[in-house]
């Protein structure tokens, strides 16, 4: 496995970027709105007026999905943690792939040999 010089580079550039990151917030921000279980409410009219929009940070902790609703203020804050997080994973996906490029030049293809047909006894019809 002998990387090229571009991809030596490309990693080394990645190396650098990684290098750089700060800190960042595992997990998953989503910003939606809900209707709630109220029948006569404003979100369950024509057309619905839904709650919120409402900022959730979703992360496993010790196994298990946990959910924490954002202040304005906490997503403000949060946000560059989170874009952080999001450039890190991009990063990682760039080097896994560089990787995958590096091993698969280097995987010369086997012969191929035809396999025998599997040889099965008939199936019981009727």
């Amino acid at each position: 496995m002998e990387p090229s010089p571009a991809q030596r580079a490309a990693r080394d550039r990645i190396a650098a970027e990684l290098a750089r990151a700060d800190f960042a917030l595992p997990g998953t921000l989503t910003v939606r709105a809900y209707a709630c279980g109220k029948p006569g409410c404003r979100c369950h009219a024509d057309p619905p007026r839904l709650h919120g929009p409402y900022a959730e940070w979703t992360r496993k902790i010790a196994g298990k999905t946990i959910t924490r609703r954002l202040t304005p203020a906490e997503l403000a804050e949060y946000q560059p943690l989170f874009d952080n997080a999001k450039k890190i994973r991009a990063l990682l996906a760039e080097l896994q792939d560089l990787t995958l490029e590096i091993i698969e030049t280097d995987i010369q293809p086997a012969a191929v040999t035809p396999a025998e047909p599997e040889q099965r006894p008939p199936e019981n019809v009727g």
